[in-house]
Order: structure tokens, then sequence, then C-alpha cells
């Protein structure tokens, strides 16, 4: 027999008399001794299939050696019954048991037996068979199709950056560094000057790839590898790029409220409401805002977690920018604003308290990419195959940069990005 010829889903009333396939993992076993069922998921749902001592008693045996998670292929007629998922069941004409599991389970995937975070992320892929982690990654594949749908209909095309880089994007000892070919070599921190240079070519760019970051932080927001989220294009400003990330993160969340309705109810979240245009809040009046709550900062610290939960409470929208943030702050490759150099055209998008995405300006000119290279320390001469280009027609340019994982904390309402990644990747992980 095939392995499968119908999804749960596809198992309704009107196939009532029908043979079907159906095939996927035994989720539930009950038996009330004349009658048994056997409870089949797949990736759209549930399946009863009921085995009875009037009908089916050779079947008996093989209900009683299944264990859970063991892999079915179950031929059978559909039968109509109200009780059953989707309102209709199946009687088996033949079960074949196509992977045994093993007994004990290390976790539950029906959910009725608790697991610890540690544990669920040891054991990841018997969690990810739960129905609330394939929600929250259902959730995510539609907001990456509503992510690219909004950049290319605004005329960005998708790229692919190297991922192995002889110098660092951004400055900083936030490197993982690899041998490659008997050179040291370091995994990219993001795509940013690679696409700072496909701009200088293809006007307007997009790419959605994982970047490493080597950051000590153990906190719920932080991963050693994430998938970013980055665009880049010529002829445009900061205000230019803010208006594309505001319109990204809008068309996210009306997408995933149109087609993840039975995801965001399975994980009893509700959808934060945003509207257009979104606050922009500059630095220095964030830090007059903070100081008029009592916080003790000083004009161009940065705004940590405490500072930024403080702000949130007096902004009260849920999505802002914080815009205009100091030069000194910022990497060398943000552009100073023409009329007051110590502050630069920058931004942050923030989701409450947390930073969501940061972008800006860029510099478009050699001779200061120069002397911001210095001004923070770093050596010119390091950057040769990225400042060479600037001699041949570099346009004004801007984009940004947006952690995925931490876009989808709002999307589905979780509090910490390791469950938001299929394998997360931090300074105690590295397997599975």
């Amino acid at each position: 027999m095939p392995l499968r010829t119908h999804f749960s889903s596809e198992i309704t009333p009107n196939l009532d008399g029908k043979e079907v396939v159906i095939a996927g993992w035994v989720h539930f076993k009950r038996d009330l001794g004349g009658k048994k069922f056997l409870i089949v998921r797949d990736m759209y749902g549930f399946t009863q299939v009921v085995i009875s001592k009037d009908r089916t008693p050779q079947f008996f045996d093989i209900f009683d050696s299944l264990t859970l998670e063991s892999v079915v292929s179950v031929r059978g007629v559909v039968k109509r019954d109200p009780r059953a998922p989707g309102g209709a069941e199946i009687v088996p004409k033949e079960i074949k048991v196509l992977n045994k599991a093993k007994t004990p389970l290390p976790l539950d995937v029906s959910g009725k037996v608790p697991a610890d975070f540690d544990t669920r992320l040891r054991e990841r892929v018997l969690d990810l068979r739960r129905n609330e982690s394939k929600a929250m990654f259902r959730i995510i594949h539609v907001a990456l199709k509503a992510i690219r749908e909004t950049l290319e209909r605004e005329g960005f095309i998708e790229v692919f950056t190297p991922k192995i880089i002889a110098a660092a994007t951004e400055g900083g000892a936030n490197l993982f560094p690899v041998i490659y070919f008997g050179k040291e070599a370091f995994l990219a921190q993001s795509p940013q000057l690679y696409k700072e240079l496909l701009a200088g070519a293809f006007e307007r760019v997009f790419e959605i790839a994982p970047a490493w970051r080597a950051e000590e932080s153990d906190t719920p927001y932080h991963l050693a590898e994430f998938i970013s989220v980055d665009i880049e294009a010529a002829f445009m400003n900061y205000e230019d790029v803010m208006k594309i990330l505001e319109e990204v993160v809008y068309n996210v969340i009306k997408r995933v409220k149109d087609e993840c309705s039975y995801e965001l109810k399975l994980l009893k979240h509700e959808l934060p409401e945003i509207t257009l245009p979104l606050r922009r809040v500059r630095y220095a009046e964030a830090i007059e805002i903070l100081r008029s709550k009592g916080v003790g900062i000083s004009m161009g610290e940065d705004l940590g977690t405490p500072e930024l939960r403080v702000l949130a409470k007096e902004i009260k929208e849920p999505f802002y920018f914080i815009i205009d943030w100091p030069t000194a702050t910022k990497p060398f490759y943000i552009k100073p604003k023409d009329d007051n150099p110590e502050f630069s055209e920058s931004f942050d998008l923030n989701f409450k308290h947390l930073e969501l995405a940061s972008g800006g300006t860029r510099i478009h000119k050699k001779e200061l990419l120069i002397k911001r290279l210095k001004e923070q320390g770093l050596n010119p001469a390091s950057f040769g195959f990225f400042l060479k280009w600037f001699d041949y027609g570099m346009p004004p340019h801007a984009g940004w940069g947006m952690g995925l994982a931490r876009l989808a904390i709002p999307l589905t309402g979780k509090q910490n990005v390791k469950e938001l990644v299929l394998f997360p990747r931090d300074k105690k992980r590295l397997v599975p």
C-alpha cells in the first residue's frame, strides 16, 4: 500500500465509506477494553483510528505493542462520527509499523507532563513535535513570507553575502575565528559591508541569513547564531528606510493575524496593535524622559534594558523608534548629521523594552569613512576591500538589520529567543 494518500485535515465526513491511507506518529492511545482508540498525528493535526473487538480484533496485539511516537501507516475506511477529530474516524484494514519508538520518552510530546526549558532544548526534536512549538514556527514562516513580499514590492532583490570574512564588520572582539586554508578568518557578524557594496550595484537589496556574534551575554534575548533580516538601498536616507521597516512590521502583523488564527489561539496570544507611522523619539528626548523619572543617565550613554523598560512605560505604544543617536555610540559607517555631527542619522526600532532592529544612513564618502574608522580605533588598511569601491561612484545609501527571533517575540508572545530558534546556539549549547 502507499505510505499515505490523505492528511488528517482531509479525513472529513465527506469521505464516509472511502478507503484511505494515513501516516504519522502515535500521539495517544486509549483502551476501553472492547474498543481501542489510536490517535495518529501528522503535520496538519490528528486522525482517530478505531479498533473494536467485534470488527477488527486482529489489530489488538499491534495496538498493545505500539509505543507513543512510533511511526505508523494505516489503511482503512473512513467512518462518519461527530465525536472524532474532524467529524470522521478510520476503521483499519492494515496497520504498518514503520518505526517503533523507544520507551520511556525523554519528553512528553502531548504536553500532559510538563518539561523544564533546558530539558526541552536538550530533547529538541521531540519538543518541536509539540503543537505549541509547531505553531510558533508556522507563525515565523508566515512572517518571512510577508517580509519577502513587502520588500519585493518595494523593488528589492534577495542576495546572499559571504559568511566567512577577512575583517570584522563593526570592529570589536565579538567574532568567531575560523581557519580558512591556513589563514585566520571570521564568521560574519552581519552582511553590513557587503550589502552596502551591493547597493552600489543593484540599488535595493535584502538578505535573510545567519550571522554570528561571540557575545558573553546570557540573556533571554541573545544568541551566538541568529537569523538577520537586512536591507540596503541606494538613494535613500534613514527616514526612507524607517518607513520601509515600519511597513514590513505592519504587514507581518497583518499577515499573521489573517493566516494564523489557529496558531495564535493555540498559543493563547493576542497580537499587539500597530498603527503607522510609528512614533519617533529622539535619543536626547529619551534621555530627558528617563531623567524625569529619576533614572541617572548621562547624554551619550547607551540605553540598556532597565532604561528601556522605564522608557517603554512612558511611551506606552508597543512599537516605536529611537532616532538620532550620538555618533560615538554607533558603528563607523553610520553618517553623522550634517547640522550637528555629534549626533547621527540612526535609529533603533523597539518593541516595548526590546530592540528589534537598528539602522541608519551610511557614509558614502571615503574620506569621512577613514576618519570615522580611526576615531573608533580601527585600522583603515583592514577595510581596504570595502573602501576601495568608494573611489568608483558609491551613491548615498541607507539600511537596517533586524533579528528574526526578536521579531517573533511580539508575534508569538514568547519571552525567550531560544524558544523561537529551531536549534539555538548560545554559550551553553552546541548540540543538538
